[in-house]
């Protein structure tokens, strides 16, 4: 099962503890407790920078959180106001990822469903992008995966229904943008978080972005 998976595979250490820390309701945050990247399978056509860790607050790198209230075991919720993806496991906990989200104006919010995973994926602009930003237009055909692309080393799309809702959870190598509203209104992931996530989650993976408001959980800070 996948939420079997997610700590497993992420060799976390202290299980006897959390175990513990989460008998009982009034149980104090998990603290910082970091979740080792899963191993890559197979090679990369490009390479991949590394984060520079020390450029990212603590609260934005990937570790163990409390899970959100209400959401099931593997549920992907996106909470805007704190710039947080939680990925919800089954023992009430979840793997915490900082990220990037859309401007003021620009955002989405919604439940939607992962139908399609690529990796190194092709940038369409929208029209309503190129319509703003002319400069874009160039790349309306497809601009090709690579380093420079604004989707990075991969790209989960969301759809309701059968619906493209035109917004991607992706990847990005630029650490300033994590925590803060940059984007065109898409969910931003360092390439490395967004790999580990991308490994992670099947097709099929609900996601719920929630706007305004925040995730009902014990922030740990």
């Amino acid at each position: 099962m996948l939420t079997r998976r997610l700590f497993a595979l992420g060799a976390l250490a202290g299980a006897a503890s959390l175990a513990g820390c989460m008998s009982t309701p009034t149980a104090r945050p998990l603290g910082y407790q970091p979740v080792p990247a899963l191993e890559p399978t197979g090679s990369e056509p490009f390479a991949v920078a590394p984060t520079d860790i020390n450029a990212i607050p603590i609260p934005y790198r990937r570790q163990l959180s409390r899970a959100p209230a209400g959401y099931a075991p593997g549920t992907i919720v996106v909470d805007t106001t704190n710039r947080f993806l939680y990925l919800v496991g089954d023992d009430g906990t979840a793997i915490r990822y900082g990220i990037g989200v859309g401007r003021e104006g620009m955002a989405w919010s919604g439940s939607a469903t992962i139908k399609r995973k690529a990796k190194w994926p092709t940038w369409t602009p929208p029209a309503e992008m190129i319509a703003r930003q002319p400069e874009v237009a160039k790349y309306a055909g497809g601009m090709p995966g690579g380093p420079d692309n604004p989707l990075g080393a991969r790209a989960l799309y969301l759809y309701e229904g059968n619906r493209d809702t035109l917004f991607r959870l992706h990847g990005t190598s630029q650490e300033s943008s994590i925590g803060r509203a940059v984007s065109s209104g898409c969910i931003r992931l360092m390439n490395e978080d967004i790999i580990d996530l991308y490994q992670r989650v099947p097709t099929g993976t609900e996601v719920v972005v929630l706007q305004n408001r925040r995730a009902r959980t014990e922030a740990v800070t």
